[in-house]
């Protein structure tokens, strides 16, 4: 399965693929988008009318024409319906601008929210294989690429176009084919001049982009590691360094701009010539007297409306085809899929014991290293299982496939009888609390941090598994109390805080099967053993599965399993595998000399 994606490329072709995705999505609105063509199409015929009324206006002031204004024979009646007319022309707009809107708004909810929600459902595997801020950016600049394309579409090129067809056809009815031509070929050229310009610029931008960023990323990484520059006296270095880096800058942007102003030396060049090419054609009518003065100002004015909204061609071009690439990146996250698969005809876990067995279990995360070979084991309903070993045994990895992250090589995980491959994802892991070994808190309240655990509950509820978590006491000399906030990833509280708003959140999910994975691993002796407690109290008479690093946390356990290199060495309690003189007991001693 593919696990990476092209960044944004700004040199990739348009997608038209993209647009047949989208289209979808803007159809809930019908109505809008109908409505929203008639005022796209009503402002235009406004626009048009500009220049007509500019003509009339100019060709009465100078007298001509008298029969064709007949009906405003007064100057000043023809100022105000071009007032009146432009007001049309800018309200008509408005009201498309309101009405299509809410027709790419509401796309861009429902494509958001499609791929956020499928984000969710993928495998474990693809989210260690990606970075997050990478999946938030696709889905932001996917988003954000549909508004963008769909507003310049809309609101800049498809109008142009809609001028352009009506200023071609007025010109080659009204005053002869070769007005036609003239801007029709000086449209052609202003794009293709544009297009290709644009290509060509667009390795001057990525080059200045780089080293704005560059030169950004070369002063902050200085900044931050302030004490070290002053530790070893390099003031000067980083000096140097970072006056390299804005000469980079320096270099870069000033190749920017001179490509830039070849591109708009280029448009300004196309424009003028077809303009002067148009004005001394009108002109040559006007001293012929097949033209009058007013329809030597409508040429002119039909010019400057046609390439007033192209002198953007540029910028909106590069941007249009970074946004189709960003949209269709976003797309293919839509596109992937899970190798982990719920049965189509799964069922509910029903819980009675709660006893957990592993049978032959064999799993790798890669071809070539097995992590759980042919292991088997089993947690009693309501009674401590404790899982110790060497790094890289295996021990996590049990708690993934439990949770049903990933799919077994062979053999079956069992819930009281009932294999976890025909039962329902969520039905199983509704079963299942775990306090793990990096607990990691949203930048809320504890209050809500601990809610977690059962969005529906009460806060009567939160407060009584804050208290049974041992939780109420710390939480009292906090002056905003449940209330306080937790900060990014909960790095105001210290590492039994957060443990103990984790046991609070787990306890509050009220599930059948405890899972503690090396809760206390981090913490110093006090809080080691205050935890402890609080877990040893907390997990009375349900099914415990204990993960542990230190062997002197887990004493107490009905059972312990010696596991090394995915398969079960030894097991039995913390008396018996003493007693055995083997690994278990080797480990204990070793740590005992340690203490």
């Amino acid at each position: 399965m593919r696990r990476g994606f092209s960044t944004p490329n700004e040199n990739d072709s348009f997608n038209i693929s993209v647009f047949k995705k989208v289209w979808p999505y803007l159809l809930e609105y019908k109505q809008r988008i109908i409505f929203a063509f008639v005022c796209l199409l009503s402002a235009k015929l406004a626009s048009v009318l500009l220049p007509f009324i500019l003509k009339y206006t100019v060709d009465a002031l100078n007298g001509e024409h008298e029969q064709q204004i007949a009906l405003l024979s007064v100057p000043l009646a023809l100022v105000a319906a071009y007032g009146l007319v432009r007001f049309a022309n800018v309200v008509f707009s408005e009201l498309r601008d309101m009405l299509f809107g809410r027709v790419t708004e509401r796309a861009m909810r429902r494509i958001g929210l499609q791929v956020f929600s499928h984000i969710h459902h993928l495998d474990l595997e693809f989210h260690l294989s990606r970075k997050t801020g990478g999946l938030a950016r696709d889905i932001e600049r996917g988003v954000s690429g549909i508004s963008f394309v769909m507003r310049f579409f809309v609101f800049n090129i498809g109008p142009t176009l809609i001028e352009l067809a009506f200023v071609i056809g007025i010109l080659s009815y009204n005053y002869g084919i070769k007005y036609a031509l003239v801007i029709a070929l000086a449209v052609f050229a202003y794009v293709l001049f544009t297009v290709k310009v644009t290509n060509w610029r667009l390795k001057f931008i990525r080059d200045a982009n780089q080293a704005d960023n560059l030169s950004n990323s070369r002063a902050l990484d200085s900044l931050l590691n302030f004490e070290t520059v002053k530790y070893f006296n390099n003031e000067r270095h980083e000096e140097q360094s970072y006056d390299q880096a804005l000469s980079d800058w320096e270099t870069a942007r000033r190749n920017n701009r001179l490509s830039l102003f070849t591109l708009n030396g280029g448009q300004a060049l196309i424009i003028a010539l077809s303009m002067t090419t148009m004005l001394a054609f009108a002109a040559l009518d006007v001293q012929q007297g097949s033209m009058t003065i007013g329809d030597f100002v409508l040429v002119n004015a039909f010019m400057m409306q046609v390439f007033m909204p192209l002198n953007f061609l540029g910028f909106v071009y590069r941007e249009i085809k970074g946004s189709l690439t960003n949209i269709e990146n976003m797309f293919s996250l839509l596109a992937q899929t899970s190798p982990v698969q719920q049965a189509e005809d799964a069922q509910l876990l029903s819980i009675e014991q709660a006893e957990v067995r592993f049978e032959n279990v064999c799993f790798s995360y890669k071809s070539g290293r097995e992590i759980l070979n042919n292991l088997s084991f089993v947690v009693p309903g309501g009674k401590k299982v404790a899982i110790v070993g060497p790094s890289g045994a295996g021990k996590s990895t049990i708690t993934k496939l439990l949770y049903c992250f990933y799919n077994l090589n062979q053999g079956r995980i069992l819930i009281d009888g009932q294999a976890t491959e025909s039962l329902t994802f969520d039905s199983v892991r509704q079963q299942i609390g775990i306090v793990p070994q990096d607990t990691v808190l949203f930048n809320t309240s504890i209050l809500e941090n601990v809610r977690y655990g059962n969005l529906n509950a009460s806060d009567e509820h939160v407060l009584q598994a804050i208290k049974d978590a041992q939780l109420a006491q710390f939480i009292a000399s906090l002056p905003e109390g449940v209330n306080t906030e937790v900060g990014e990833r909960g790095l105001k509280l210290s590492g039994g805080e957060k443990q103990r708003v984790a046991i609070a959140r787990t306890l509050l999910k009220n599930s059948a099967i405890f899972i503690f994975d090396e809760a206390t691993s981090s913490l110093d002796s006090h809080n080691e053993a205050a935890i402890m407690a609080t877990l040893q109290s907390v997990s009375k008479g349900r099914t415990t599965l204990v993960i542990a690093h230190r062997l002197s946390t887990i004493i107490d356990a009905d059972a312990i399993l010696f596991l090394d290199q995915g398969q079960l060495k030894e097991q039995g309690t913390h008396t018996q595998l003493l007693a055995q003189n083997g690994a278990y007991a080797a480990l204990w001693r070793a740590q005992s000399n340690q203490h």
